[in-house]
């Protein structure tokens, strides 16, 4: 016998008789689409004009056989009629238990006390956050009721941008500079110059902190009206993907302290326009240097949503939008975009009826959160844990990762 053939372990031949067997085939199973029930109940701020679906929208959902029950008069602000929504198969109901019925709430406001009394475990929750707005009390409630809350502006798309954020940024950014130009004017308490500059006067001086989308719809506008803007950003990057998308030399810098606060001191307005990806935004503008502001100059922070970058600002409503502070007008509305609700609804529901079809096909929002990242990164809240680390840090409450949950019940 060959040293080959004394090196040779032997294979059993339980181990080796099926290998030349046909195998059978595995093939992915597919899951059974289902038939959502999405509830819109009418919003009970008096500053929120939106809904977050249209008439349309509506159609294709029900046209592939989801169940949309809106109440009584929740379009009518965006000037959608309750016929409207009917005529394209929505049902329209007229009390606000019956909506909470759904497996879906749908909201463009944070649910109030008394609604979130109304729901029940299991059910989803999509709508935005609104930071300055959350209490300790209000994720308790989330919490002990068990549902699954998603904040719209936290979703992200397949390329990791926030979709909500962005159409609302395109929305805030033209409103911010129109916004601006009136709070100027000497009968709102402004300085009472023009925004553009005319022969022999000087325009009003913008300085814009961020370089995001925001910044990008406000720079276009602002130029558009001639004024002269200022735009600060840490992102090197981003501040050069600006002026190549306004496609003309700007003044950009860098966020330096001392050089930051000199030109807030000649500035007429400065719009905060910084986005967080997951908590609060950063505070940019200190009081004293609010206090050494032009007086009669204007603050508009569209980050008020997210907690504001200027350290007075407070929120405020579409009913009352401003606020004086060290002779500084404040605008901080976290729905701007509520001042063309037509418009803004539209927007939101663009993005979300594609997000719903498709959570449709895959079984619902549950399995589409097991196979979309960018769905699970807008969820706060999930059945009794809350599962955003930065809430959990402000309000010092437990927090769980969202996938060791999804994990675990598998």
């Amino acid at each position: 016998m060959s040293d080959a053939q004394k090196k040779k372990v032997p294979i059993p031949k339980s181990l080796s008789e099926g290998q030349y067997s046909t195998q059978p085939e595995t093939l992915e199973i597919q899951r059974k689409s289902e038939k959502l029930v999405i509830g819109i109940p009418r919003e009970a701020s008096p500053s929120e004009n939106r809904i977050p679906l249209v008439p349309s929208s509506v159609k294709a959902l029900a046209g592939h056989g989801h169940r949309i029950i809106i109440e009584q008069g929740a379009g009518k602000r965006s000037r959608f009629l309750d016929m409207d929504y009917s005529e394209k198969g929505a049902e329209i109901v007229y009390s606000k238990e019956e909506v909470y019925k759904a497996d879906i709430i749908l909201k463009v406001a944070p649910p109030e006390m008394e609604e979130i009394d109304l729901m029940r475990p299991s059910q989803v929750l999509i709508t935005p956050l609104h930071l300055p707005r959350i209490s300790p009390e209000y994720l308790y409630r989330l919490k002990e009721k068990r549902v699954i809350a998603l904040a719209m502006e936290y979703i992200q798309d397949e390329d990791e941008t926030f979709p909500i954020v962005r159409i609302m940024s395109e929305l805030a950014g033209l409103n911010a500079i129109l916004t601006a130009s009136e709070l100027l004017v000497s009968t709102n308490g402004g300085k009472g110059i023009l925004l553009g500059g005319i022969s022999g006067v000087p325009p009003a001086r913008i300085i814009i902190l961020g370089a995001g989308v925001v910044a990008e719809f406000a720079t276009r506008t602002a130029l558009g009206l001639g004024a002269e803007v200022r735009i600060f950003d840490n992102n090197i990057y981003k501040l050069n993907r600006l002026q190549n998308l306004v496609g003309q030399r700007l003044f950009t810098s860098a966020i330096y302290t001392t050089h930051l606060e000199k030109e807030l001191m000649r500035a007429d307005v400065v719009i905060g326009a910084v986005h967080s990806k997951s908590g609060r935004t950063p505070i940019l503008v200190s009081d004293e240097m609010v206090e050494n502001m032009k007086p009669g100059s204007v603050i508009i922070d569209v980050s008020i949503d997210q907690g504001g970058c200027f350290a007075t600002s407070e929120m405020t409503t579409l009913d009352k939008p401003t606020f004086v502070k060290y002779d500084v007008i404040h605008y901080c509305v976290p729905n701007m975009a509520s001042r063309v609700p037509r418009t803004a609804s539209i927007a939101v529901s663009n993005i979300l009826t594609p997000l719903l079809l498709k959570a449709a096909s895959l079984g619902g929002i549950q399995p589409l959160l097991y196979s979309n990242a960018g769905l699970r990164h807008g969820v706060y809240a999930y059945k009794g844990s809350l599962t955003n680390a930065y809430l959990g840090e402000r309000f010092q409450m437990k927090s769980t990762d969202l996938d060791l949950l999804l994990t675990s019940s598998l």
